[in-house]
């Protein structure tokens, strides 16, 4: 049983404002990509990002008024690239803020392709790629809301893909992924260890 003394050892964050920025979170860094309304490529770095359950569903915070939101929400698609530790600057240029028409000149330096199944483009060279219909969108988190989407297709470059042959720490070894550590910072992950679940852990 544990010391009832230990709380004297933590330190209280005040929730009165967000409190995010007191501490270190690992979340992944990813490039959500969406068409504007003249069909020129918006590309969007976010890095609250996640699977939502263990189906195909993929979702992430945004702001109703970026455009982000406003083209998902017209065109009903958006893509979805996750970038390698060697492109995080790449990654960070696409927030760049837009001219006064609105534009984001940057993103003309970008290379990218087009997705298969859905109207929208991904950067070349990240080596995680989702192609996702909008499913649904959710508000009331303060000035933020959740955007979810459907996978209906995914690739990835063969050589971060799991494979029976290989262990899982070689792997990430060889092909090392990209971290955000919030507020503000990065990580290169190259090094892992097996997570111990317990006997008979199911999903």
């Amino acid at each position: 049983m544990g010391s009832p003394d230990y709380s004297a050892k933590l330190v209280e964050i005040e929730v009165d404002r967000p409190v995010w920025d007191r501490f270190f979170t690992v979340a992944p860094l990813i490039l959500v990509g969406t068409t504007d309304p003249d069909g020129s490529l918006d590309l969007a770095p976010k890095h609250m990002a996640m699977p939502l359950g263990w189906e195909n569903y993929f979702g992430f915070a945004c702001a109703p008024g970026h455009s982000t939101c406003a083209n998902i929400q017209r065109s009903g698609v958006f893509t979805v690239s996750f970038p390698r530790p060697d492109q995080v600057l790449y990654t960070s240029l696409a927030a760049s803020p837009r001219s006064a028409r609105g534009e984001k000149p940057v993103l003309q330096s970008y290379a990218t392709f087009p997705a298969s199944r859905v109207d929208g483009r991904f950067i070349e060279e990240a080596y995680l790629y989702f192609e996702c219909r909008h499913f649904r969108t959710i508000d009331g988190f303060g000035p933020n809301c959740l955007i979810t989407g459907k996978i209906v297709a995914a690739y990835a470059e063969a050589d971060f893909l799991r494979v029976s042959e290989l262990d899982d720490q070689e792997l990430i070894h060889d092909s090392p992924i990209l971290a955000y550590l919030a507020p503000g910072r990065f990580a290169r992950i190259d090094r892992s260890n097996k997570f111990p679940f317990p006997l008979d852990m199911k999903k």
